[in-house]
């Protein structure tokens, strides 16, 4: 099991309490240091059921100052990977990764459902 988060990420943080106390052994990558390939982001877009859209921080000041809420709508799904494996700033988090499950931040409704 693996989370890529962020160490000053209070959802991180609550995410990586609750994996702890349901007894869930995980690895941490941080995501400012080690961001996500395309090909990584690729397969666990594929993983997750999603679109490459949730995968974006978009209460972030760096998606803000992309401007890619204008953007967005209208760019080819690659395209949107490839943004988002440039800089870890502009990936939603945390991340985790479990096999073929893949979550997209931290809510215990959906973690207690697909982990439980």
């Amino acid at each position: 099991m693996l989370l890529i988060g962020y160490n000053r990420c209070s959802t991180c943080k609550k995410a990586k309490v609750w994996l702890t106390e349901n007894g869930f052994e995980f690895e941490e990558r941080p995501i400012m240091s080690e961001n996500p390939t395309e090909e990584e982001l690729r397969i666990w877009i594929e993983k997750s059921g999603q679109s490459a859209d949730k995968f974006f921080n978009k209460t972030g000041h760096y998606f803000s100052e992309l401007n890619l809420k204008a953007e967005l709508p209208d760019m080819p799904e690659q395209e949107k990977i490839h943004i988002l494996s440039l800089d870890g700033r502009l990936v939603r988090r945390p991340l985790l990764i479990d096999g073929d499950t893949v979550l997209v931040g931290f809510k215990v409704k959906e973690w207690e459902k697909a982990l439980l």
